[in-house]
């Protein structure tokens, strides 16, 4: 453990525990921890904190599948100007997709990871899961690894391409193109779906995990063959398949910004992006409308995940996380990133929350520092009111 953590930023009043707790969480990491936390409530920033060498509350980080949260509201935006129909067929908005018996797939199971199109049996280079063009064409003709509707499971580096091909197909934008004029660029926030090279300054490179060797064996115990389904999802049957924690290195990643896990931010930006979702900010009113946000927030595939091999809940595309921090009302949604990261609303406490560090954590996913700095953060909300 160290001490005599430095942990720089601010709170409000009310939020000195949050501080508290975070400081905590950074003296039990290794020297070289390097993290950022911040939270609005009801569009408010209250917690602004970060520590570690060279790390500020402006350095950016690949967020890896807190992405998809981008894509998802996205989505939703869509869904709610009735652009997009939730139980149209995608075959109607893309044709190309109804191959090998896709073709009565709605954009509902597509959302909610139902559709068993997880990868390709050749899986990818870096250079493609870089090009949400290039991964849609694949998969457009791929047969699904179970039929459409009858289990769940992660669609961890290919549903942004997925959900991003009907995005384009009907109005003529990527994701990427709504994202920076829907969300980013009018709420000002560092949450980027393709980094600017401007910007290429504040990045800081993903550090590798370095786990005890208890935590090896642990990993070595659970691990799955590169040709399992969980292989294909996460690209390991490709002879030259980029390891999941360097892909934010690559400058072809971070220049693209695909939107299953190529977004570059900071947990300002990630908190950011969510109260602009449920309460706005930056003198702007919310990106949702409150039935766009139930509607989101809803459970869609509870219960034995076939790819992660474990329980999941997810909602409409974005991970239903109320049942995994305790305190968070329902309809919390949100999504977290491999090397720790997560970010979420609670929209009946009127939440935001984004966390963000540089060195992959332990066993991968969500940090377990997670559920202490959230049940804090939703505490000191809580008592506010």
């Amino acid at each position: 453990m160290r001490s005599g953590v430095a942990v720089r930023g601010t709170v409000a009043e009310g939020f000195e525990s949050v501080r508290e707790e975070f400081a905590a969480v950074a003296a039990e990491q290794g020297d070289d921890y390097a993290g950022q936390l911040a939270a609005h409530v009801h569009g408010e920033r209250v917690v602004d904190l970060w520590t570690g060498p060279d790390f500020g509350a402006d350095t950016l980080t690949g967020v890896f599948s807190a992405t998809k949260g981008a894509a998802y509201l996205v989505v939703a935006l869509l869904v709610q100007d009735g652009v997009l129909d939730l139980d149209e067929r995608v075959s109607h908005y893309w044709p190309e997709f109804a191959a090998e018996g896709k073709q009565e797939v709605t954009l509902r199971q597509l959302l909610a990871h139902r559709v068993g199109l997880v990868g390709a049996d050749a899986g990818f280079t870096v250079e493609e899961l870089a090009d949400d063009e290039v991964i849609a064409a694949r998969l457009a003709t791929q047969r699904p690894y179970w039929r459409p509707g009858t289990a769940f499971g992660y669609h961890a580096l290919v549903i942004g391409a997925l959900t991003g091909e009907v995005v384009r197909r009907v109005t003529g934008r990527g994701i990427q193109q709504h994202f920076e004029e829907r969300v980013r660029a009018p709420y000002g926030l560092d949450f980027y779906l393709g980094l600017p090279s401007a910007l290429e300054d504040r990045f800081a490179t993903t550090l590798p995990m370095r786990p005890t060797a208890e935590q090896e064996a642990q990993l070595a115990a659970a691990a799955t063959g590169d040709q399992s389904l969980t292989g294909i999802a996460f690209n390991r049957n490709h002879p030259k398949a980029p390891a999941l924690e360097e892909l934010p290195n690559h400058l072809v990643v971070r220049a693209k910004g695909p939107a299953s896990v190529g977004g570059v931010a900071s947990a300002r930006g990630m908190a950011g992006m969510y109260a602009a979702a449920v309460s706005g900010g930056d003198g702007l009113g919310p990106l949702l409308s409150a039935r766009t946000v139930a509607l989101f927030g809803q459970i869609h595939s509870v219960g034995y995940d076939v790819v992660t091999r474990d329980h999941n809940a997810i909602a409409l595309g974005f991970l239903a996380v109320d049942g995994s921090y305790p305190g968070l009302g329902q309809g919390a949604f949100g999504h977290s990133g491999a090397a720790g990261q997560l970010s979420l609303a609670d929209p009946r406490s009127g939440l935001a929350y984004g966390y963000n560090r540089r060195r992959f954590a332990f066993p991968g996913g969500a940090a377990p520092e997670n559920a202490r700095l959230v049940a804090a953060v939703h505490a000191a909300a809580t008592a506010a009111r």
